[in-house]
């Protein structure tokens, strides 16, 4: 665990923060770093752009916490933690990232955001410009990660997800007849989309740092711009969402709130660092690693000694939801079936 956790520690320290971005109540931070290599694998919307793979349920009947990936292609693919696949019998998130190998047929585990919904749609899924809203990203993390420790699945809360989405709707004025997380997303796409036009990578980017109400969220790192630049409109949109319902919870009079410094960004990253780590074998090729501190929780796909990708979220210690998301009045639900694979 040791090796790991110095390739992370030298990996993130490689990084430079460059002054936020901000648009209205949301700023990115640019993380620059030397990944201008071009990437070893395709990405999901890629992969199914070329019709190389097939997502389906894992059988006729179904599961809710996992489906079945096939990767007809001679290369790698890269499934990005919270990215959305929609069709079959309901839309999923994915529960962490992956690195899938060339040719090979593996059992990727996920979460459901369509609770009302449990008949085929299409036979295969696809996939969506959006991503699992950063707020259910750091739950889900925490999730996971306890499941992983105590029963060695990767499996979340799905009661908790669901009510965290139906909450979500609720205070942003959205229904869906199948409550579909994807209803947020359209209801409001004026919106996100002119966050996601505010958010352009720079040419050295491979990360981004969002913070909502001038308080530090959470980050991504890849081990490519490509990557990035290809990824940052679906972590724009989730970051989004949640800042047009902190925008709610506002009142209309409220002055803007600035950003964190370059300090305050910095800090958190070397948070990431000082947590408590674990390592377990990954669902595809390389190594899983799970990171829970204070005031984080995070995750890395390690392949080949290099970092693929990390993923962390800041903690508020005794908040409601456990995740630093500002505006959100959400009670944090009971963890009582924590690790669980709840069923539809």
């Amino acid at each position: 665990m040791g090796d790991f956790m110095q390739l992370i520690e030298k990996s993130l320290s490689g990084l430079k923060l460059a002054e936020p971005i901000n648009s209205r109540n949301l700023s990115m931070f640019p993380i620059a770093g030397e990944g201008s290599r071009q990437p070893d694998y395709l990405l999901l919307d890629q992969a199914i752009s070329l019709r190389c793979v097939h997502v389906t349920e894992v059988s006729e009947s179904g599961s809710v916490p996992e489906l079945k990936f096939i990767n007809e292609s001679d290369r790698r693919i890269f499934l990005m933690d919270g990215e959305e696949l929609v069709g079959a019998k309901q839309n999923r998130v994915l529960n962490l990232s992956i690195l899938v190998p060339a040719g090979k047929t593996i059992v990727i585990p996920v979460s459901c955001v369509e609770r009302g919904r449990w008949g085929y749609q299409s036979r295969e899924f696809t996939s969506s410009q959006s991503a699992h809203y950063a707020e259910a990203r750091a739950m889900r993390h925490e999730q996971v990660s306890a499941s992983l420790k105590e029963t060695g699945l990767r499996n979340s809360n799905q009661s908790e997800l669901w009510e965290m989405n139906d909450l979500k709707a609720s205070r942003m004025r959205v229904h869906s007849p199948t409550s579909a997380m994807d209803a947020m997303y359209e209801t409001h796409t004026g919106d996100i989309e002119e966050f996601v036009r505010a958010f352009t990578a720079r040419e050295d980017q491979v990360g981004a740092l969002f913070a909502i109400d001038g308080k530090i969220v959470g980050f991504d790192v890849f081990d490519c711009t490509a990557t990035l630049r290809y990824l940052l409109p679906k972590l724009a949109r989730s970051y989004a969402l949640d800042a047009i319902e902190s925008s709610f919870s506002k009142n209309q009079g409220d002055p803007a709130l600035g950003s964190p410094t370059l300090a305050e960004a910095g800090e958190f990253l070397r948070s990431v660092v000082e947590a408590r780590a674990e390592t377990f074998p990954a669902v595809g090729e390389g190594v899983d690693v799970r990171l829970t501190g204070p005031a984080v929780t995070a995750a890395a796909l390690v392949a080949e000694e290099r970092l693929v990708h990390m993923s962390a979220f800041h903690l508020v210690e005794g908040s409601d939801t456990g995740a630093g998301l500002p505006g959100s009045r959400l009670n944090r639900p009971s963890m009582r079936a924590r690790g669980s694979g709840a069923g539809r």
